[in-house]
């Protein structure tokens, strides 16, 4: 008969975590079941203005990803600056070009724990081992013996699991580096000193210090995109992944 009653008490155990797991399927399917993309830039970049003449860009669009679609990410940085009111336009010649725009693609994925935790932090929390420990701890309210503690989170875990299969809350990251090189007015020299770190062995390194002179001006800044969505997949996400961040790679000029 105690055998019987604590069999009931589970199996309403697991119904209840079941439902709460349903519950929040339900509810991050409900909050996140519109595209959300976000871009936030590392630095603001601000060239100089110049006569509509020379407002000619050479893009240089490079990436380490193999997924990642080069000319898609083209054709938006293309279309930001035809749409873009300040009269810029694209030149396929980079001696013509008064500002070049080198764009490296490091990182088009779905978002790792770590690297997704700030876009993440409002996302969606359950997982399993939430299952399990709830069904632990309610396990052990009924007598404390071992095999009830096993089996409610046993149980809440399944319950957790199957109510939460078919809800992913799936986020995107594009980085993205931005170089913008500019042609310094008439009679302006440029001065460049940069500085090389070389690790030789574990007790030792090496500097070297490197001066040139140009007739460019040099502006660095790093652009990331994310899309969340609820089972979002890269070919809905990324148009306008590549549409926002090529808007705000035209926002420079």
């Amino acid at each position: 008969m105690v055998a019987t009653t604590r069999l009931y008490r589970a199996l309403i155990i697991a119904g209840l975590v079941t439902a709460l797991g349903g519950c929040a399927a339900v509810s991050t399917s409900v909050a996140k079941r519109n595209l959300d993309v976000q871009t936030k830039i590392s630095t603001s970049v601000f060239v100089d203005p110049v006569q509509r003449a020379k407002r000619t860009i050479y893009v240089n669009i490079r990436s380490g990803v193999m997924e990642f679609d080069r000319n898609a990410m083209s054709h938006a940085v293309r279309d930001a600056f035809v749409s873009n009111a300040s009269g810029y336009t694209i030149t396929d010649d980079p001696d013509e070009a008064q500002y070049q725009l080198n764009i490296f693609v490091i990182t088009l994925e779905k978002a790792s724990p770590t690297a997704g935790e700030i876009a993440l932090k409002q996302g969606y929390s359950g997982d399993v081992s939430a299952g399990a420990t709830a069904g632990a701890i309610v396990g052990s309210d009924q007598g404390r013996t071992m095999t009830s503690m096993v089996g409610g989170g046993l149980l809440g875990a399944l319950g957790t699991t199957a109510a939460n299969a078919f809800v992913q809350d799936v986020t995107y990251l594009l980085v993205a580096d931005v170089q913008v090189k500019e042609n310094a007015a008439k009679g302006v020299i440029v001065r460049k000193d940069s500085k090389i770190n070389a690790k030789l062995s574990d007790s030792a390194s090496s500097t070297q210090t490197v001066s040139e002179i140009s007739n460019k001006k040099e502006y660095r800044t790093r652009i990331v995109t994310t899309a969340n969505k609820v089972n979002l997949d890269m070919a809905e996400a990324q148009e306008l992944m590549f549409k926002k961040t090529a808007y705000a790679m035209s926002s420079f000029f």
